[in-house]
């Protein structure tokens, strides 16, 4: 989770447009992928986001709510979503 050390400071994040962000980091083919601003600010703020992001796109990632679960587990920890909790 993204958490400060201090309780002097509050980090606030688009999530929605986070998810937007990576989706289209991992689903980039090109090496420019690694240029972008929103990868540039994950080395600083969340380095550890990002070799699990590289995974998700050798993976061959591409739906949506696949990196939005991943976003939100980042940013909140894991939680239990209601429609997998139910038996199938």
């Amino acid at each position: 989770m993204l958490r400060p050390a201090s309780p002097f400071f509050r980090l606030l994040v688009d999530e929605d447009g986070l998810t937007d962000a990576l989706l289209d980091f991992v689903t980039d083919p090109r090496a420019s992928r690694n240029d972008r601003p929103v990868i540039q600010d994950l080395h600083d703020l969340a380095p550890g986001m990002v070799p699990v992001l590289e995974a998700m796109l050798i993976d061959g990632v591409e739906d949506r709510q696949d990196v939005a679960d991943y976003v939100h587990a980042s940013l909140f920890g894991p939680s239990s979503r209601p429609d997998y909790d139910q038996p199938t």
